[in-house]
């Protein structure tokens, strides 16, 4: 009888009928799941290493022996085999490549364009408004950081489009000296584009033109007698000069990047500075998934060309060890860029500091991130023998929901691993259609969002669901579980005990008939606290964004024919929408260019 069975994978056949040209090769397994990408100068040779070695390492051979099929694509040069590699690794994710992990686009300072009064903003994701963008900067809190100085030293309006629209007085920012109050006429157009000018130059690495400008505006000022402006004009120098000294970084070039790198007991942490127009900007660091040859010049090679993929490339990059064809990365990032890109190893002076401390940045971070790992691990091992699981669990969600008063509901559902959260599968639901305050129905319609793809074979399914409540809300757990066909989930709930005291909770196990009570000494307990904890954050947190968007949306927006300019008209007549809605049809209707017909949907709209 003929075996189903396909023919095991010839590599050294294969192998005889492959090109020397450069190219990339990609091995698959027997199910067609991409094992592995690379790039090779010469695909013969490069991929015979793989098959003809009589000796391989543990996890190469490991790889080897599930290879069923290889792919290759031919490039005219190894440059373009290089990125290539690059490309399909960050798009296709192979699982014995290096992966980075940080699917999150980086912040950048946004200055919105053709406006009489633009903005500065926080900005991440597509660049695709009009306006300069300035960054990217490594965090979240160096843009919030950078946003608040230039608040303080040059009071450029941050408040959104919709806010600055209906303002009839000055807002806060401008009562604690952050902003000139455009919004309202207090400042001319003349002055604020001054102020936008000097704002722009300083992000853009300019802040000694703008001190000279400065400096000189205040002599002037004085010489005309204007003590006022001079003395507000000396003290916005001496800020700047101040700022300037406690940012600018000796020894450090325009635009430079400064990557090492540390390997130890099969994790790796990559440690980047980040310096731009001479100013650190901070660090960022990186734990991405270790390559089959894992030395720390091939991790840092696969980063490089991974990280600067799809983000700007500074003129200089500082790297804690010799690259391979480290010549050609440069060369590939130049083309990239549009602009020479230069890769140190060896450096002396004030580059050598930059690099030692990088470098105790990454061995201090992958310390902690071991140790962490070490105890997340005796935590998942704990939990699996509190809740009797056949191994420990390898994805744990938890659901919780946050109102007010039953408004503008919002469920959240958090993703722990076993080395932490998994913040990328972190998931809000805005709850509509219920009943204000119903948890039960809030809790349903959440779980069967999220779990309906899982029944049609798409996304993850947790291990173990925890589920911040009772046995009320377990039970909705259970039911949609079942309503949709999903098993093999451990339904978990979290309440809290007597006293509501953190280590009182207890573990309900409604499918099981049972209750537990680990106390405040068990790991277990401790992971399924940090869990429910991250889930009941992130709820509030979703919760209050979408309140805070609810206030800002004025009643007035959804009126037929009210646009921007009579919204503002009837704002700054009645001084707010309080003196609005308590207007009268006839008091309305003096407003220009508001009518009887649109004076009584106003008024309709505005007492229902």
């Amino acid at each position: 009888m003929p075996s189903d069975t396909p023919p095991a994978f010839d590599g050294k056949a294969f192998v005889r009928t492959l090109t020397t040209s450069p190219g990339v090769y990609r091995y698959f397994d027997a199910d067609g799941e991409l094992l592995y990408v690379g790039k090779a100068g010469n695909l013969r040779k490069r991929v015979g290493s793989y098959f003809l070695k009589p000796r391989l390492e543990p996890r190469i051979a490991a790889m080897i022996a599930q290879i069923a099929r290889c792919e290759i694509t031919v490039t005219r040069t190894e440059g373009e085999a290089l990125l290539l590699e690059s490309q399909l690794i960050k798009s296709l994710k192979p699982r014995y490549n290096i992966m980075l992990r940080d699917d999150k686009s980086y912040p950048y300072i946004y200055l919105s364009g053709g406006e009489d009064y633009p903005r500065l903003a926080f900005h991440r994701g597509a660049k695709n408004l009009p306006g300069r963008y300035f960054g990217p900067y490594p965090s979240t809190f160096a843009v919030r950081e950078s946003l608040g100085l230039m608040q303080k030293l040059f009071k450029v309006r941050q408040c959104e489009d919709s806010y600055f629209r209906n303002r009839s007085r000055p807002c806060l920012q401008y009562q604690i000296g952050r902003c000139t109050a455009p919004c309202v006429g207090l400042v001319s157009k003349e002055d604020y584009a001054s102020d936008v000018r000097h704002a722009e130059m300083f992000l853009g690495g300019r802040s000694s033109a703008v001190i000279d400008e400065l400096a000189v505006a205040m002599e002037q000022a004085s010489a005309g007698l204007d003590f006022e402006r001079a003395a507000a004009l000396r003290d916005q120098v001496a800020a700047l000069r101040q700022l300037q000294a406690q940012h600018h970084v000796q020894g450090a070039s325009a635009d430079m990047d400064v990557i090492a790198c540390r390997i130890e007991s099969g994790l790796a942490c990559v440690s980047v500075l980040f310096f731009r127009d001479g100013i650190s900007l901070g660090t960022r660091d990186f734990f991405p998934r270790l390559p089959l040859d894992a030395e720390p010049a091939d991790l840092l090679a696969q980063f490089v060309a991974q990280y600067y993929l799809d983000r700007p490339v500074p003129r200089e990059l500082i790297l804690g060890d010799d690259l391979p064809e480290q010549d050609m990365l440069a060369d590939m990032l130049a083309t990239q860029s549009g602009h020479a890109v230069e890769l140190k190893s060896r450096v002396r002076g004030e580059r050598a500091r930059f690099l030692q401390m990088a470098e105790r940045n990454a061995q201090a971070s992958l310390t902690q991130r071991l140790a962490s790992r070490q105890t997340l691990g005796t935590r998942f091992e704990d939990l699996q023998k509190l809740l009797e699981l056949p191994e420990p669990p390898r994805r744990i969600e938890c659901f919780d929901i946050s109102h007010t008063r039953g408004e503008l509901t919002v469920a959240s559902c958090v993703v722990f691993g076993p080395e932490g959260p998994e913040k990328s599968h972190y998931r809000r639901f805005n709850i509509a259609g219920i009943t204000p305050g119903d948890d039960y129905a809030a809790m349903h319609q959440a779980l069967t969002r999220r779990f309906r793809k899982v029944a049609e074979g798409e996304g993850a399914k947790p291990d173990v669901l925890l589920i911040d409540g009772g046995g009320g809300q377990v039970a909705q757990a259970l039911g949609v579980l079942k309503e949709l066909g999903v098993a093999g989930i451990h339904v978990v709930g979290v309440a809290k005990g007597p006293a509501r005291r953190a280590g009182e909770e207890t573990l309900i196990l409604v499918d099981q008939g049972r209750e537990i009570h680990p106390g405040p000494t068990s790991p277990a307990l401790h992971l399924v606290a940090a869990v429910r904890d991250e889930s009941h954050r992130f709820a509030i947190s979703g919760h209050r964004k979408r309140r805070e968007k609810a206030r800002e949306r004025s009643v007035l927006e959804d009126v037929p024919g009210v646009g921007a300019r009579r919204r503002a008209a009837l704002l700054k007549t009645f001084g707010g929408l309080a003196g609005v809605e308590a207007a009268g049809v006839e008091e309305l209707m003096r407003v220009k260019g508001i009518d009887r017909g649109l004076a009584e949907r106003i008024y309709g709209a505005l007492h229902g």
